[in-house]
């Protein structure tokens, strides 16, 4: 069996707060396994995912004081402009002090939406997704979920979501090998089939 891709995506439509008894599932499951996990998202979606971590039995209280679990809705960037490189070297210094604290690694998860601010430029979103690729692949105590809501993020966007994840999040329990994993610069007829991929995926939770 090949092992789970550590660095995946989740493709979604509707209300956000659907996928939360998802994320929560992973996040206890990372727990017991022995990593941080660290979660970024808005002030709402902080707070959902607090009441479905304790909907399953976590201790939200103790793991937040233990720092075990991380939840932030803070602004990325205080000018709210996404900056690439600031951003990684948070998520690298995060697994260093992981590690350093006697944690596996570091699990972590963040909303695209929200991480890139209020400006809402997605113009450095290959980049970054190409830097953090790097960094899974040279730091494997790493691992998590980057979340694209078909919803509110443009059609480029959620196609490079796609090609840069070599996982794609199915459900609480399965993930799969994303077969458009890094096809960069695709022609009109790949473009079409990851749009068809994409809607495949919002409506049926399944990629082919």
């Amino acid at each position: 069996m090949e092992p789970e891709p550590r660095h995946q995506c989740l493709i979604y439509e509707g209300s956000p707060s659907q996928k939360l008894p998802l994320l929560a599932a992973t996040i206890k499951r990372k727990l017991n396994e022995g990593y941080r996990c660290l979660y970024l998202n808005s002030a709402p979606m902080v707070a959902g995912l607090r009441s479905t971590l304790a909907a399953i039995g976590v201790d939200v209280e103790e793991e937040i004081t233990k720092t075990r679990l991380v939840m932030s809705s803070d602004p990325v960037s205080a000018t709210g402009e996404f900056n690439c490189d600031v951003m990684l070297a948070g998520l690298e210094d995060s697994l260093d002090q992981a590690i350093k604290d006697g944690y596996k690694g570091l699990w972590a998860s963040g909303d695209m939406t929200w991480e890139f601010g209020p400006k809402q430029d997605f113009s450095q979103l290959m980049e970054y997704e190409l830097k953090l690729e790097e960094m899974f692949n040279r730091r494997k105590e790493l691992s998590g979920i980057c979340q694209y809501h078909h919803d509110s993020l443009p059609k480029d966007a959620m196609r490079q979501g796609l090609l840069m994840h070599p996982g794609v999040v199915i459900n609480e329990t399965l993930s799969r090998i994303n077969p458009h994993y890094l096809k960069s610069s695709p022609d009109l007829n790949t473009t079409v089939r990851l749009d068809e991929t994409i809607a495949m995926l919002c409506r049926t939770g399944d990629i082919r």
